[in-house]
């Protein structure tokens, strides 16, 4: 593990022990076991570490993710709900890693008053948001939705798994769920039930 990645874990560490703002460049430091100048040879801000630290945790949940990009041209062979299930699963594969879900977890419960915490947030809605419209023109092509107002289910679809998603992680924050996922599943049932009923909104006549 190199410095760098060391600084981003211990920074992680403290800040789902105290919060982000609770967290003092001095005390990433003491943790990593440096002097505080030599903290800085490697990041210039505690806002830096935080911003690398995502695309850091982002990247290595994707890369350890059992799951597989969707390949579109193999969507024929699919249902449209096997098909958004299937995306919402990868994507899940990647938010509730356990290093994500515990940055994650900081970020929501500082979402309101941290305006860097709402930044990644953002961030992450713009990617949902954009991978959904990829999604959902190839859909398109493949006949397997309506070509009418796709944009917006794309951003209906997206908006509405995000809040589930949302929903979950403030029950996670509250104490009243232990894990993201239920049933030995990843993707939650509301999330389930969602893509049931959105896929026979959306589908074909002949879906």
């Amino acid at each position: 593990m190199s410095r760098k990645e060391e600084i981003l874990y211990a920074t992680l560490e403290l800040a789902a022990e105290n919060g982000i703002k609770g967290v003092s460049m001095s005390q990433i430091a003491d943790k990593v076991g440096i002097k505080a100048p030599s903290l800085y040879n490697h990041f210039k801000s505690k806002d830096e570490i935080i911003r690398e630290m995502y695309s850091f945790l982002r990247d290595r949940a994707q890369a350890g993710g059992s799951s597989v990009p969707m390949d579109f041209s193999k969507l024929a062979d699919k249902s449209l709900e096997e098909i958004l299930l299937y995306s919402v699963s990868a994507y899940m594969g990647i938010v509730t890693d356990k290093y994500m879900l515990q940055f994650f977890k900081v970020l929501y419960s500082e979402r309101a008053t941290n305006p860097l915490a709402a930044q990644i947030i953002v961030e992450e809605t713009e990617r949902m948001l954009q991978s959904s419209r990829n999604l959902f023109y190839a859909l398109v092509v493949h006949g397997k939705v309506k070509n009418d107002n796709i944009d917006t289910a794309a951003m209906t679809y997206s908006l509405t798994i995000h809040s589930l998603i949302d929903y979950r992680m403030d029950m996670l924050t509250a104490g009243k769920i232990k894990k993201f996922g239920e049933k030995g599943k990843t993707v939650p049932q509301s999330i389930t039930d969602f893509i049931r009923w959105f896929s026979h909104q959306i589908g074909v006549s002949n879906e």
